[in-house]
């Protein structure tokens, strides 16, 4: 099995060494860049061609959010895990709407970095156990505060099965393959799981999942 290739983007060379020194004591990862900022991050996706890049969000010249954006954009394959010290929403919201499938919180990306880089290379999204609690918490209260039903109950026993695929990040494609269905079928159900639960793109869709427990 071909190692995955991965690298690393903050602008801390303590972090980025106690990363790569994480990393590499696993056979089947290998550490093929380091960038200091997003920029340079960018440029070097270009030359070594990563599997995994891990990125602070927080860099000079390019931040982690754009450089991921840039990233995913000149090669959707590359997976983007960004690391931050910010636990709220709205970071979240932004990284998974620039191209990002992982979230890790700095304070527990020893913890979580060789799970999260799994996960991606599985094609699934990973957040941090702390960004899951949260984001739980919060939509309970939400629901509590609004004496809102839980939209969940509206799906169907399909909406629901598609619903988790997505939100792991399998394309329409790869959950028509998987279900033995059309890709206009799935297609159909997607816009129905949205239209239900009020959502307007894949990154609110995902964020839905982690709040509900659906991944992790």
């Amino acid at each position: 099995m071909n190692p995955v290739r991965i690298l690393l983007a903050d602008d801390h060379t303590v972090m980025r060494n106690g990363l790569r020194l994480l990393l590499e004591r696993q056979p089947h990862l290998q550490v093929v860049g380091e960038a200091a900022d997003g920029r340079q991050a960018v440029a070097l996706c270009e030359t070594v061609n990563p599997d995994v890049v891990v990125m602070d969000i927080a860099m000079p010249n390019l931040n982690g959010i754009e450089a991921a954006r840039q990233i995913v954009n000149r090669n959707p394959r590359t997976a983007i895990a960004i690391l931050s010290m910010h636990s709220d929403e709205s970071y979240v919201i932004r990284a998974l709407k620039a191209g990002a499938r992982a979230y890790l919180l700095k304070d527990s990306a020893e913890a979580d970095l060789l799970a999260a880089v799994r996960a991606l290379t599985d094609g699934k999204s990973f957040f941090s156990p702390a960004i899951s609690k949260i984001l739980v918490e919060d939509y309970m209260r939400q629901l509590e505060s609004r004496g809102a039903e839980d939209t969940y109950e509206l799906l169907t026993n399909r909406e629901r099965e598609i619903l988790q695929l997505l939100a792991e990040g399998r394309t329409n494609k790869e959950v028509a393959n998987m279900l033995n269905l059309s890709l206009y079928t799935v297609e159909t159900h997607r816009a129905h799981i949205l239209q239900k639960l009020n959502l307007h793109s894949v990154p609110e869709l995902i964020l839905y999942a982690v709040r509900k427990g659906i991944i992790a």
